[in-house]
């Protein structure tokens, strides 16, 4: 059988790090997993031209939309989410998953966040992932959330799914004096913006006790400097990008993902 995760540019993921350790644990000899560059428009195309060898594509930016609405079927979460980071061969063709909401609430309860319940979180960006993160944090129990974006404008999605999970929402932008006063009072801060667009606010951002910043290259972010100095807890992109690997392994295979292996090839590199 053979996988791939697919986006542009593709030559930074560390997905095959944590696949080809999944199969190797598994015994599943001769499974490959490669990358392949691919751009949204080229998604349909080149997915479609997979033969039945081909049993399951991660899917990373800019592909994720393009993923969901090539696929024949589609989970809950992904629709709620808008996008898909898993396509998976099925006897009716291809079905479209986010493991990107397993990815955050597992990277935040491994590390000691357990239960939102009743509290405030902070989500700053409003691309593909703010949503992903809203539905994990709304599955730990959060009720409300502060969206942090450059414009409502580019966060009216972002604002849409957090009501349809039932979070109460209020938007700010990212040039407000408050946002350090906001991210104080954040139980948990999800930054899911680039280091380089974090950068300008990272001070205040760094005012939340928790931050899952969905970054992992270049490590340390400014953010991650920023929480860090001011004695919070940094959850860092390594700890998602696993989180959200474990579910893809499971619907390629139909094993267990074999954690601790994957854990260990990612710790070696």
């Amino acid at each position: 059988m053979h996988a791939a995760v697919l986006g542009s540019p593709i030559e930074h993921s560390k997905s095959p790090l944590l696949h080809r350790a999944a199969y190797a644990a598994l015994g599943l000899t001769g499974w490959t997993y490669e990358r392949i560059e691919c751009t949204a428009q080229e998604l349909p195309h080149l997915v479609g031209g997979l033969g039945p060898d081909w049993i399951g594509l991660s899917v990373t930016m800019p592909d994720k939309v393009a993923a969901l609405e090539f696929a024949d079927e589609r989970t809950d979460r992904a629709v709620l989410a808008g996008s898909a980071n898993t396509l998976v061969r099925t006897t009716r063709g291809w079905r479209a998953d986010c493991t990107d909401v397993d990815g955050v609430s597992g990277a935040l309860v491994e590390n000691g966040v357990l239960d939102l319940s009743g509290s405030a979180v902070t989500v700053v960006g409003a691309g593909g992932t703010s949503r992903p993160a809203l539905i994990a944090l709304a599955g730990l129990g959060a009720a409300s959330v502060t969206v942090v974006a450059r414009s409502v404008e580019r966060a009216r999605e972002t604002l849409a799914c957090a009501e349809a999970v039932g979070l109460v929402t209020e938007f700010l932008q990212m040039d407000d004096p408050s946002l350090a006063d906001v991210a104080a009072r954040s139980s948990v801060l999800v930054s899911t913006v680039p280091a380089a667009g974090a950068a300008p606010c990272a001070s205040a951002l760094g005012h939340a006790p928790i931050v899952l910043d969905a970054i992992y290259d270049p490590w340390p972010t400014p953010l991650a400097d920023a929480v860090h100095a001011r004695g919070g807890q940094v959850v860092s992109g390594l700890a998602m990008l696993l989180n959200q690997a474990y579910g893809q392994v499971e619907q390629f295979t139909g094993y267990p993902a074999p954690k601790e292996w994957m854990r260990a090839a990612i710790a070696t590199r």
